[in-house]
């Protein structure tokens, strides 16, 4: 396996060494783990202290290769300069209520794009996709007696991971689109070349949605007195109507009786807490953000309060498990069907030696015909090893399927089938599905089929507009929360009983 260190390697060297670097190399890499947690760095043969810097002394996957070290140097600078995106101090409040989620106190809710475009940097875009996070966090709340902790994919949720470095269309080989903070999604030789200066572009135009996310959340456009009745034009249009009248009006009741009590304008009804999150994909930007808090004197990933491991990228003695090992924030890890038992454990050991309570979140993406034979064996191996963790269903990745005509979709019922045997997996090994992450939009795309309305292949050609991956709508998301909450409510009783 080459030990040859990003920083050191020739840019024409590194596409070559990527295609040599796959899973079962890195599977074989036993980090010296034991030594972190029981020595200090300074120990003998403890591991070298952590810096922001020392993931670039690492084997990395999914890196692109810019042509001009000398331009991304200049923007890595400036970048280190800008102020953070978020503070140390949001990150704990989120790792808290994290926290409570993995105790079976509260459910995560975790929803946006694929991949932001640079193209959709519109306040309606923004809004809509904060508005059906906020509709399905109440259905959720309201429905399973629940908290619900929402992180948006947003505000920073512009790199995507690929399974091939190249794509080929007519006969035309190029480099694959890596999301827009990397490379453009046209089908040309120019707009496929890596740039370092779109981190820049990144950076701002996260900056401007985090603030149009933080007015949303604390400028009364988040009042439940009004969030719960933007379901009504849904509720109308849905074969579930009856259902979904009903728990409007016992909203509208509870509402009543709260503002009965003096807790009308209360910020617990006004205001929302909303937290953003993305994959951590693209180290040299998120080493720009890694700062120092102030009262703490700990490292912390400020851009965004909650970043993840691809299931890619998740090697133990990778880039990005090292860069992550370092940052305070609370992290996420995605595990594929294929994902083994020994190594999820080692992984949350490694970036958990304290056993640290919301620290870590595993997202698992089965998909719907693997997830009740594959989970309960790592639901097992981490219940045993003692580590705290918050389990979280991805039901989107392991769904997806090409149409006749190639065109990529996820079927609804696929989705929700996922869900269901997360949920089986939990109730049979005794631990808590503590919450959801989907790739969703407040648009009226038409990317997923089946839903209440049925999409079928003929509608997708309607709204089809994702560069990368397909979505579930504004209707269709808002069906799955009310469904989930049903599903939840059905479980919660039996499933608590069993938690440690």
């Amino acid at each position: 396996m080459c030990r040859v260190a990003w920083k050191d390697c020739p840019a024409g060297a590194i596409e070559k060494c990527r295609l040599r670097l796959d899973r079962t190399e890195f599977a074989g890499t036993r980090y010296a783990m034991d030594t972190i947690m029981t020595a200090g760095p300074s120990a003998p043969g403890a591991a070298k202290a952590w810096t922001p810097q020392t993931w670039r002394e690492r084997p990395i996957l999914q890196v692109p290769v810019y042509p001009d070290p000398a331009a991304l140097s200049e923007v890595e600078q400036r970048l280190h300069r800008y102020p953070p995106l978020v503070f140390a101090g949001e990150a704990r409040r989120l790792k808290a209520q994290l926290a409570e989620a993995a105790q079976g106190r509260a459910f995560v809710l975790q929803g946006g794009d694929c991949a932001e475009s640079f193209g959709d940097f519109t306040a309606n875009i923004i809004r809509d996709t904060f508005r059906v996070l906020l509709q399905m966090a109440v259905v959720l709340t309201f429905g399973a007696g629940l908290p619900v902790v929402k992180v948006g994919r947003m505000a920073g949720q512009f790199a995507k991971p690929r399974s091939s470095d190249t794509e080929t269309v007519n006969g035309e080989t190029l480099p694959s689109y890596r999301g827009d903070i990397i490379n453009g999604p046209a089908f040309t030789a120019e707009d496929r070349v890596p740039d370092p200066a779109r981190m820049e572009t990144a950076y701002f135009q996260s900056a401007g949605r985090m603030n149009l996310l933080r007015a949303f959340a604390s400028g009364g456009y988040a009042d439940l007195h009004e969030v719960h009745r933007w379901n009504l034009g849904f509720v109308e249009r849905s074969p579930l109507a009856s259902q979904y009248r009903d728990m409007a009006s016992r909203i509208d009741e509870t509402l009543r009786f709260m503002g009965a009590c003096g807790l009308k304008d209360t910020a617990q009804v006004r205001e929302t807490e909303f937290y953003t999150g993305h994959e951590a994909l693209l180290l040299p930007y998120e080493e720009a953000f890694t700062r120092i808090d102030s009262t703490t004197g700990e490292y912390y990933g400020c851009s965004a309060h909650f970043i993840w491991i691809g299931e890619r990228t998740r090697q133990p003695d990778g880039a990005h498990v090292e860069f992550m090992r370092g940052i305070h924030n609370p992290i996420g890890i995605k595990l594929g069907p294929n994902a083994d038992p020994d190594e999820v454990v080692r992984l949350c050991e490694l970036l958990n030696p304290r056993a640290e309570p919301g620290r870590i979140t595993l997202i698992s993406r089965m998909g719907a015909d693997k997830v009740r034979d594959r989970l309960p064996p790592l639901l097992r191996a981490v219940k045993r090893s003692g580590v705290p963790v918050v389990w979280v269903c991805d039901p989107m990745h392991g769904n997806t399927i090409s149409t006749t005509s190639k065109v990529k979709t996820r079927n609804f019922d696929s989705i929700l089938g996922e869900v269901r045997g997360f949920f089986d997996a939990h109730a049979q090994e005794g631990t808590w599905a503590g919450g959801i992450h989907v790739e969703m939009t407040g648009r009226d795309v038409t990317e997923c089929i089946g839903g209440a309305h049925r999409l079928t292949e003929t509608d997708l050609g309607r709204a089809y507009e994702t560069f990368c991956d397909p979505r579930l709508n504004a209707e269709q998301s808002l069906e799955l929360a009310f469904l989930l909450a049903s599903e939840l409510k059905q479980r919660l009783h039996h499933v608590s009983k069993s938690i440690p």
